[in-house]
């Protein structure tokens, strides 16, 4: 290996001078220029010391009086906002025949905007298992969450964020929530894209600055008292709403009476907005619970309501255990309202 942890080292590409403060594979190293951790090739960095010793050194400068000395202008080494990222960092191996492989992702959620961030950091898989965390990051840094393997890719994992600012603003959101959802092709992709670019990682922006709060007056009033519209006082809203069930079925035949001649990828759609449709009635009207009767079949739909679940803030837990009236065609969702 060509440098140690602590080296002193010279990114070639920007002529900056960091230190290695970690060691990734016989290839990258992690490093430090001025307070900003990053991932490089080895072959793009190089010692400093023939840099220092062959570059001219400047002429002494002349002293000068107090009188003569110029105002002193306080350096801004900040970067301009571009946003926060969840960043990937691929980490390779070796396979049984020397070719190289990448074996699992390093991931790191990065801050680059103005505002220090409070997060609670989830990643979910179809089959269960997940990994969850909570945690500050300061503007203009970055912080490590965890390693994922390469493999669970195929399992379409969901990566969940809720933030909150470290310093409360009346104008800024109370929190703000994203997702997204990373498939295995995508990754094949991205992986290619960086080898062809010579870089290190590649990055999803979760969100370019933190929102403002949506303020109620804002609203335009001539379009909300336009024909379409109704207007309802708060506290009897719920009884222009359609009523709730606490058991739904989704059996295509109770949706639809010409469902033989619909594709399966048009019965999954309309079961999907079903589900939908009645979720949202059941927060409304604060039910405590819900069980949607999907069936047993291939499994899609039920998949699918389950991955849905999971996105939902409501959702306290959810179950497709044996029923007496259902078997295992049905999943009873727990909901919890703060």
């Amino acid at each position: 290996m060509k440098f140690q942890v602590g080296d002193t080292v010279l990114v070639l590409h920007s002529n900056e001078e960091g230190e290695v403060v970690d060691i990734i594979n016989n290839k990258m190293v992690m490093i430090d220029v001025r307070g900003v951790k990053f991932p490089a090739y080895i072959d793009q960095l190089d010692f400093p010391y023939f840099r220092r010793f062959t570059e001219k050194k400047p002429a002494p400068k002349q002293k000068k009086h107090v009188d003569e000395l110029p105002r002193e202008k306080k350096a801004n080494d900040r970067k301009a906002p571009s946003g926060v990222w969840l960043s990937f960092l691929p980490v390779s191996g070796n396979d049984e025949f020397g070719d190289e492989v990448v074996e699992a992702f390093k991931i790191y959620l990065i801050n680059n905007t103005n505002d220090g961030l409070k997060f609670f950091y989830r990643v979910s898989y179809l089959r269960g298992e997940d990994f969850d965390i909570e945690n500050e990051l300061f503007a203009f840094k970055d912080f490590y969450l965890h390693d994922i393997p390469f493999e669970n890719l195929n399992d379409n994992p969901v990566f969940e964020f809720e933030f909150a600012l470290k310093t409360p603003d009346k104008k800024k959101a109370d929190y703000f929530e994203t997702n997204f959802r990373l498939k295995a092709k995508q990754v094949f992709a991205k992986i290619e894209d960086i080898r062809k670019k010579g870089e290190a990682t590649f990055s999803y922006k979760l969100f370019d600055e933190y929102p403002d709060r949506v303020r109620e007056d804002k609203l335009n009033i001539q379009t909300t008292l336009s024909p379409h519209f109704k207007i309802y006082e708060a506290s009897k809203s719920r009884q222009h709403l359609p009523p709730a069930r606490s058991v739904v079925d989704l059996h295509i035949e109770k949706l639809a009476d010409d469902w033989k001649r619909m594709s399966n990828f048009e019965m999954l759609t309309l079961q999907l907005k079903e589900f939908e449709k009645y979720y949202d009635l059941a927060v409304a009207h604060h039910l405590p619970s819900i069980i949607f009767i999907h069936g047993i079949g291939s499994g899609k739909l039920r998949d699918e309501i389950h991955e849905l679940l999971r996105l939902k803030k409501e959702v306290k837990t959810f179950v497709n255990q044996y029923h007496p009236a259902y078997g295992y065609g049905a999943t009873e969702v727990y909901l919890l309202y703060k």
